[in-house]
């Protein structure tokens, strides 16, 4: 390991990950994800910029998945990705390769996977970004991918009938279901989520599917906390905070 790279506990089956503050540390979006995300047994599944590996790692713990691959474009995160799967001993279960999200259908073939999940980056724009080069601002802005390029892609590498798992921005959602419908990938369910009870939602969870009949459900929103640093009762049940 190197010198700022640490191991964070995961709470879940004895599982951990590497990872380093100088680049990205996963957050409550992936978690949320995580949890979001139906995986049925036997099911191949495929993050796309896992990161270091916390969806792959997460969703493998909670389900009965056949197979997990994780794509990530910076060869340093996916260098962390697969020793967090080494140091859980999950190598036969979860594969991490290093590739362009744009370039995701030439890497793995068309309708490779059952379930495709991701958390892109949220933001469209490079305003304010200082140095458009860092690992931080590479997870966080389109600099490297766009939400559309993660649309089409998704599209192509889901089997008919095929499951997309997304966490984003709600500010995005026209642009998310302008592509989603662009692309064939019809909106089944949706959940926003609150910071507390009384603000507008910071995310929204989005099912999608490869090829689906047109009828969306709007879950029931999650909030996150109940008061300043407390943790809502549905956070502490369902993830363990």
């Amino acid at each position: 390991m190197n010198n700022n790279e640490r191991i964070d506990d995961l709470q879940i089956n004895g599982r951990r990950i590497i990872q380093s503050p100088d680049r990205f540390c996963f957050g409550m979006d992936a978690v949320l994800l995580s949890g979001f995300a139906k995986v049925k047994k036997g099911e191949s599944v495929l993050d796309l910029g896992t990161g270091t590996g916390i969806l792959p790692i997460l969703l493998d713990a909670k389900t009965e998945g056949g197979h997990f691959t994780g794509l990530e474009i910076q060869p340093e995160s996916a260098d962390m990705a697969r020793r967090s799967v080494i140091l859980n001993n999950r190598q036969d279960k979860i594969d991490i390769v290093t590739g362009d999200i744009k370039n995701a259908l030439n890497i793995f073939g068309a309708a490779s996977f059952d379930v495709i999940v991701t958390n892109p980056p949220y933001m469209n724009q490079n305003h304010g970004i200082t140095n458009p080069e860092s690992p931080k601002a590479i997870a966080r802005h389109e600099l490297l991918c766009s939400l559309e390029d993660v649309i089409r892609q998704t599209r192509s590498l889901l089997k008919v009938n095929g499951r997309m798992y997304m966490v984003h921005r709600p500010f995005r959602l026209p642009d998310i279901m302008e592509l989603m419908n662009e692309c064939g990938i019809e909106p089944k369910k949706m959940r926003f989520v609150h910071p507390y009870v009384d603000r507008e939602p910071s995310m929204v969870l989005i099912e999608g599917v490869r090829g689906g009949n047109r009828r969306l459900t709007v879950e029931k929103p999650l909030v996150i906390y109940d008061g300043p640093g407390e943790y809502s009762e549905e956070i502490k049940r369902d993830y363990g905070f």
